[in-house]
């Protein structure tokens, strides 16, 4: 029973990520379509996010379904790694398309071009619907990817708000300026994140520790075992920025028996508990032993 309702609920979390997926990539379409159309610097740098936020949904939709596979001989930790090259290809595009919109936000700050005001408002009230319905879907749910997924589409929404205001003030004022000033706000927004990621992202290709803390931790929780004399070739890494792999080795004094050593093994497997780790290999040495990985 209890690995029906995990089938079940896995399944309303795909479903609601896929639909929030579709939902997002159609209206970017049109978003790209009604900027070339409304002539707005504005809604098309809220394109490229919302081009952003749909390969992130679609990445967590695929992965979400991937994840139902188990690790097998060629995959031994499983299918969690692509998502850093879903994250890897997703900063990339959005670093292309923001230099795109700065290339044509730039050059209307000195020569201002009005936008199409009405249609700006038409996409405007569309774009804050279609991304609050699909944030009012995702928020249904409890993973940690929808969750994820859920502020990302909040942020949209935001957005949205800002063209929805801009728009509102071109219909009664000229001011032509708004429009590239708005989406120069929005591109830096994006670059900014798109760099932060981007650089997560490269640390843990790299094998880079997820969490500094996270390693003192677990230093300390193994040293602090009373039989631990010393612990060295600690490794902590990533395996999706959430799932987290750990190897060390523990020395321990010759002289322990092997209910000491039986105990010594509850101890460690309890100390890590609370790290919640994805995978563990623990190797064990005396202190007159040489280590062989030196």
């Amino acid at each position: 029973m209890a690995g029906h309702n995990h089938a079940h609920h896995h399944d309303a979390s795909s479903e609601r990520i896929g639909y929030a997926f579709f939902l997002n990539v159609t209206f970017t379409i049109i978003e790209f379509i009604g900027g070339y159309l409304t002539n707005s610097t504005a809604i098309m740098a809220d394109a490229v996010h919302d081009l952003g936020d749909s390969l992130s949904i679609g990445s967590a939709w695929l992965l979400n379904r991937l994840g139902k596979k188990n690790a097998d001989d060629e995959f031994t930790y499983g299918y969690r790694r692509l998502s850093l090259l879903g994250a890897l290809l997703n900063g990339i595009v959005l670093l292309v398309g923001s230099i795109w919109v700065l290339t044509e936000a730039l050059p209307r700050l000195a020569n201002p071009v009005m936008p199409v005001a009405e249609g700006m408002l038409a996409l405007a009230i569309l774009g804050v619907s279609v991304n609050g319905y699909a944030a009012y879907k995702l928020s249904h749910g409890t993973t940690l990817n929808e969750r994820v997924l859920n502020w990302h589409l909040l942020e949209d929404v935001l957005g949205w708000v800002a063209v929805l205001i801009v728009s509102i003030v071109l219909q009664f004022k000229h001011w032509p300026i708004l429009d590239p000033v708005l989406s120069i706000g929005f591109t830096l927004f994006i670059l900014f994140n798109v760099f932060r990621n981007l650089i997560a992202t490269m640390k843990l290709f790299f094998q880079a520790v997820p969490d500094k803390e996270l390693l003192d931790k677990i230093r300390q929780s193994l040293i602090s075992i009373r039989e631990v004399e010393e612990v060295h070739h600690l490794h902590l890494w990533s395996l999706d920025g959430e799932n987290h792999v750990l190897t060390a080795h523990v020395v321990v004094a010759p002289s322990i028996d092997s209910e000491i050593h039986k105990h010594l093994r509850a101890q460690i497997h309890q100390g890590l508990v609370e790290f919640n780790l994805n995978h563990t290999t623990i190797e064990i040495e005396f202190e007159d032993e040489e280590c062989r990985d030196a």
